[in-house]
């Protein structure tokens, strides 16, 4: 009986008596496939003819049209919106519709509506900031919401229609079959919210030193929504965290505001000669060729003069926008106005600040040019920005974002001075908001169920674009060595995957039930991504993907799956098992290192190899052949004081029946074999990486591939063997996989400091 056999032999004996026990054993009941490596199959719906099984459109795949003629006057004595709209419906579904589905997101601050009451009331707590007491108990009788005058046809004849909550259904005449379109109209008036008393994604901001306003006006206009072969129509309610479903369109949109107000708004302004002065008309064009800086439009002063006037006369803004999915514009006396050029592609685009004299000198050093290199790192991450421009537009504590134009908060204290916090707040928010314009104003995504795909892929890129600008600015940055982003490493969701999991839910959960939507919809999948592109993927392999899902579904409508598939396709790496951790679970990351044991070559068998042979009844002779290891203490100061044994020696005679001489000289014989356990009390399955610390002073860095727990969830084994002794081992040593306890991520084990050691070490002279 050769060696092999022999070996086969003793495995056979070892394992035989548990194998007739488990015979013996009532027989256990099946189960159903819950590998953590299975194929997503259940989670995914089947491919269709209208999205592929690669994640692309299918051959079949269609979007509706929705275009807007809107007329709409801003009072800013009554602090009130009127328009009109003409709505022109395009049906490219293979279906017939009977009737049409309108979002009236205003309705959500209506007096009555029932999203004021979704929420259980919080405790009553010993102190409040003022503005949050304001908003608790000092609540202004606001009743907001559109009040609908008319719902007509093209001739003006009325339509039936019915509102429920932020949903208005408008009963066709007829069917309108595939192909076919419906014009209608619709006039409307609204009471604009004050957004700094009574949040809100939009409305106006009172400043008390000179009694002005400056508006953010949003979601001003009667919407439709999406209809199609994934939801029929997208008509679930605006309960105000799940944002917002909107169909492209081409928009024409005249704005009458009074005659001193700057404005800002989607689309490109087509009678700039009629509402510019001829100086401002001189500056834009200075404007448009000028890449290196921004050039002033509408200056400090000039805004500070105008805050003065109160003009009774109006002016009519004209705009147009084509194929976008929503509109929004700013107005206010009081802006300043500047601009710069960029080239992005073979095209020149305009990045422009509107914002109050309260805003600098923050927004006059940073906006504009943090505008520039949004677009920049956006551009490069998925595709050319496709339009003319794009605004950043100073705001009071929010961030919005709306194509071509969005609202960022940062503003310094009264007397210009401000903190770094508030400047890389205000870098970073104007980044992200400039980004949505990637997602989902151009990569059409649903936020109403799904705010991860617009807000995680957003917060994603937009680590990826601070850092950049952190790179190109280091005086910006200065005295930091890169941009302080708060979200996008791994290490920073980690205290989030630690929390209470009654309070967690998975990223594919509809932002209205998500506890803690800002880590879960931003965070998290920023997180994840970050790692996939770092840790599993690659880079290279990554950005493709990446890409190639922006650029699929520029224009359209994707859907998770959509994204998923596609980053698999255009990979090869199989992801499965990653999408159903990190999205689809609460799991978390918890590798540690269970056990390490260290084994020697020993001429012959040890107590665990005796014990075997005496219970098996095997002489010691039939082992001779055989190539014995013992295993040291599994404590590191019992291997610190052995010493190796002469492996050579111990392995002469099967290395000269077996090799050459010639080849005996040339091969190494490792002096230490170890024995590294690994455990995982988290859910999550993740990579195994590891820094091994030789006594020599070298570290090598291993890496695992995730499937190494495909077989044993709960535990894995690894062999290193070396010729020198191992004296630490550390586990995610970047931390990049968003291990939540560290604690157990060394050999050997480090003794926990208390907060008060921590802090005596961090504590310098």
């Amino acid at each position: 009986m050769n060696l092999k056999n022999i070996t086969y032999f003793i495995i056979f004996l070892i394992f035989a008596p548990q194998l007739i026990s488990q015979e013996a054993e009532e027989k256990q009941e099946g189960h159903i496939n819950n590998n953590k490596f299975r194929q997503l199959y259940q989670e995914f719906s089947s491919p269709n003819i209208y999205r592929a099984a690669s994640g692309a459109p299918g051959p079949s795949y269609y979007q509706q049209q929705a275009d807007y003629k809107i007329n709409v006057e801003l009072d800013d004595k009554n602090k009130m919106i009127y328009g009109d709209e003409t709505i022109t419906y395009t049906n490219n579904s293979p279906q017939k519709l009977d009737y049409l589905w309108v979002q009236l997101d205003q309705n959500v601050r209506k007096k009555d509506s029932p999203s004021l009451e979704r929420d259980s009331d919080t405790e009553i707590i010993p102190v409040y900031i003022p503005d949050e007491f304001d908003k608790e108990f000092l609540k202004d009788p606001f009743d907001g919401g559109f009040n609908i005058e008319y719902v007509h046809d093209i001739n003006n004849k009325p339509l039936e229609y019915i509102i429920n909550q932020t949903m208005m259904r408008v009963n066709l005449p007829k069917p309108l079959s595939t192909g076919e379109q419906f014009s209608f109209k619709i006039k409307w008036w609204y009471n604009i919210n004050d957004h700094v008393k009574q949040d809100g994604r939009s409305g106006y901001e009172t400043f008390p030193n000179d009694i002005n306003r400056a508006y953010i006006i949003a979601q001003f206009f009667p919407r439709m929504c999406v209809y199609n072969e994934v939801e029929g129509w997208q008509n679930q309610q605006f309960w105000g965290d799940g944002e917002f479903a909107l169909p492209f369109g081409n928009y024409e949109v005249n704005i009458t505001v009074p005659a001193d107000h700057i404005l800002e708004a989607t689309g490109e302004l087509q009678n700039r000669k009629e509402v510019y002065t001829k100086e401002m008309i001189k500056r834009y064009n200075q404007a448009k060729k000028s890449y290196d800086k921004p050039v002033i439009i509408v200056n400090q002063q000039e805004a500070i003069d105008a805050e003065k006037s109160f003009s009774s006369e109006k002016k009519t803004w004209k705009f147009l926008a084509n194929n976008v999915r929503d509109f929004a514009f700013a107005t206010s006396r009081k802006y300043i106005l500047d601009m710069m050029a960029v080239k992005i592609g073979d095209d020149d685009v305009m990045a422009v600040s509107i914002y109050p004299r309260e805003g600098n000198p923050l927004w006059e050093d940073y906006s504009t040019i943090t505008v520039v290199e949004a677009l920049k790192s956006f551009s490069k991450y998925t595709f050319d920005y496709p339009y003319h421009k794009a605004v950043s537009v100073h705001a009071h504590r929010i961030g919005m974002e709306y194509p071509m134009i969005c609202f960022n908060f940062g503003r310094p204290n009264f007397d210009g001075s401000y903190s770094d916090d508030e400047k890389f707040g205000m870098i970073g928010v104007i980044i992200h908001e400039i980004g949505h314009n990637f997602f989902p104003m151009i990569v059409n995504s649903d936020e109403r169920q799904w705010a991860w795909m617009d807000e995680g892929l957003t917060t994603f890129v937009q680590y990826l674009a601070e850092q950049e600008f952190g790179e190109k600015y280091p005086e910006i940055i200065a005295p930091l060595d890169k941009f302080p982003s708060d979200r996008g490493p791994a290490q920073l969701i980690t205290d989030y995957m630690s929390v209470d999991q009654n309070f967690l839910a998975p990223i594919m959960s509809n932002p209205e039930n998500v506890y803690y939507l800002g880590p879960n919809a931003y965070g998290k999948p920023a997180a994840a991504l970050n790692i996939l592109r770092e840790t599993i993927m690659g880079k290279e392999l990554f950005d493709f993907a990446f890409k190639t899902y922006s650029q699929r579904w520029m224009f359209k409508h994707p859907t998770p799956e959509d994204f998923f598939r596609t980053m698999e396709d255009a990979s090869a790496v199989d992801l499965d098992w990653f999408w159903r951790g990190w999205f689809y679970t609460t799991d978390y990351v918890d590798i540690g290192i269970k056990e390490v044991n260290q084994y020697f070559v020993s001429p012959e068998p040890g107590d665990e190899m005796l014990e075997i042979m005496k219970d098996q009844g095997i002489p010691r002779n039939r082992l001779r052949p055989l190539i014995f290891f013992d295993k040291y203490e599994n404590n590191k100061s019992d291997f610190k004081d052995k010493s190796p044994l002469d492996n050579s020696k111990l392995l002469g005679n099967y290395l000269k029946e077996n090799y050459s001489q010639e080849e005996i000289n040339t091969i190494d014989i490792p002096k230490y074999y170890y024995e590294i356990i690994f455990d995982k009390p988290g859910g999550l399955v993740m990579p195994i990486i590891i820094d091994i610390k030789y006594d020599d002073g070298e570290t090598v860095r291993k890496r695992y591939p995730a499937q190494v727990w495909r077989k044993n969830d709960k535990e894995v084994k690894k062999i290193i063997t070396s010729n020198k002794k191992i004296e630490e081992i550390v586990l995610d040593p970047e931390k990049e996989t968003a291990d939540i306890d560290e604690r157990n991520n060394s050999w050997p084990k480090k003794e926990d400091q208390t907060d008060f050691d921590k802090f005596k070490s961090n504590v310098k002279g």
